[in-house]
Formats: structure tokens, sequence, C-alpha cells
């Protein structure tokens, strides 16, 4: 809790360093992999992200969920990886996973890193561009929003900052983004 003379960071900050250890072990393994080198390493990722759109989709579609944060149904991008990899002639019938019913914090500590990843998605997409592929042809999913991944993210943040979460609600907010990055994790084998 903030001291009377320390600002609360917010919530997005403080998921940003509860999970900064969880982050930063995911991204050095992707980039290790070279998972942006080829069109082969560029499969993995993608096989990697509809399991990991799939798994969070129910959450845009959450009545509740799109009540306290504005747009987010339009926030989706399981569609958009099904494209990326029908251009590519990937299969993306892999069977439905297990559905995730967190509870409130919990959804949104999951939402946070799913809405995050578009910040590291303008930084993939140069990668990508590399082997061909673009906003158009394989990699609709990193495309950035209307006004750019910061706006779109400030947009997020703002509404998820503003959520009324008791301390055990944010604990599981906590808790859900480690669920998440740990889903990723698995996802792409590097647990």
């Amino acid at each position: 809790m903030p001291s009377p003379t320390q600002p609360d960071p917010g919530r997005a900050l403080r998921l940003r360093e509860a999970t900064r250890d969880v982050h930063a072990a995911l991204d050095a393994a992707l980039m290790a992999r070279e998972s942006f080198a080829s069109r082969e390493g560029y499969a993995s990722f993608l096989a990697m992200q509809l399991g990991f759109h799939r798994t969070v989709a129910p959450l845009y579609d959450d009545a509740a969920l799109q009540a306290a944060l504005p747009g987010l149904a339009d926030r989706c991008r399981l569609p958009l990886v099904i494209q990326d990899m029908a251009d590519l002639g990937l299969d993306a019938s892999a069977p439905p996973p297990a559905p995730l019913q967190p509870t409130l914090g919990a959804a949104l500590g999951w939402l946070y890193v799913a809405e995050g990843s578009n910040l590291g998605a303008a930084v993939l997409r140069k990668l990508v561009m590399r082997i061909g592929l673009s906003d158009a042809f394989g990699a609709r999913h990193l495309a950035p929003w209307g006004a750019g991944p910061a706006a779109h993210w400030r947009d997020f943040t703002d509404a998820l900052d503003a959520v009324p979460l008791d301390a055990g609600q944010e604990a599981e907010a906590i808790a859900g983004a480690r669920q998440a990055f740990a889903h990723v994790a698995r996802l792409a084998r590097i647990d």
C-alpha cells in the first residue's frame, strides 16, 4: 500500500513490477529460439499465440469485463491470429483449451498480459517484416491498433487502473498475470 508521501503507482505498474521476472524470462527464451529469424521459427511462435489467444478470448466476450473495460470486445486478437495462420498454410484447428474461469482480479491479470503483448508486438512486427510478413499477410495480429500501441496501451491501463478492487482481488490480479505468463511459457515449451 502506498504511503501518504508516495502516490499509488496504479495497478498496471504494480502488475509490471510483480511480473518483471517471468516476463523477462519469457522474452529472453523466445528471442534465444530465434522465433523471428525464419518462417519456421515464426510458425512455432504463431502456434503459441493461437493457444494463448484461444485461452483468453472468452474474457473479451465477458459482459462484466466489457462493462469494466470499455472497448474490450474489439481488442480480441484471436481472429487475426487465425488469419495469420491461414496465410502461412498452418493448421489452426487445435482442440479448444480448458475453459478459463478466473475471478475478476485474476481475469484482469490475464488481460494485462494479453494487452501488454501489443507493446512488444511493435518490435516483433519489425522483425517479421524481414522474413516477408506484413500487416496484411501473416502478421496481422502484430499490427498496431488505431492511434498506435502506446495510445492503445494507455487507454487499456487507464481503464484497468480504474476498476475498483479490494486487497484480495489485487493479489488475484497479480496471481492471474503470473499464471498467464506461465501459460505462455508452457505453450512455447520453455517453462
